[in-house]
């Protein structure tokens, strides 16, 4: 796979206030400026799940001002990777995209210590994803 200079990421989850917010927040942070980011849900919740924004503060990340995002078609056109996290069909395709489909507890409804687990697996993910993109994750 030919990738841009700056590659576009957009991940995505039903409510967007869980899964597709932790591994937006981990690229931005392993990331920086060398990837465009994007997250958003098929059915936006109304606001970012209280258990993963305490996860993500744990590991020094703080996405407590972060607000649920709609997905939009032009949001999958104009990304070159998407990352889908259990939402099936709900999800646009568009040919030439590369699609990733990680599966991952949902968090929803869960406290710290079941978000814990599902963070460390989005982080080892986006970790693989930095190599497969050739990017260098910042320490």
């Amino acid at each position: 796979m030919t990738v841009p200079a700056i590659p576009s990421v957009l991940f995505v989850c039903v409510h967007n206030a869980g899964r597709s917010q932790m591994a937006a927040a981990f690229l931005t942070h392993l990331a920086g400026d060398r990837v465009q980011v994007r997250s958003a849900g098929s059915a936006p919740a109304d606001t970012v799940n209280p258990a993963v924004v305490e996860a993500m503060s744990e590991v020094g990340i703080d996405i407590s001002a972060e607000v649920p995002k709609v997905l939009t078609t032009e949001a999958v056109q104009s990304s070159d990777v998407v990352i889908t996290m259990g939402c099936g069909d709900a999800c646009p395709y568009f040919p030439g995209k590369r699609y990733l489909d990680w599966q991952l507890d949902d968090p929803a409804g869960q406290g710290p210590d079941a978000v814990r687990p599902i963070r460390d697996q989005i982080e080892q993910r986006i970790r693989g994803l930095l190599a497969e993109l050739d990017i260098e994750a910042t320490p």
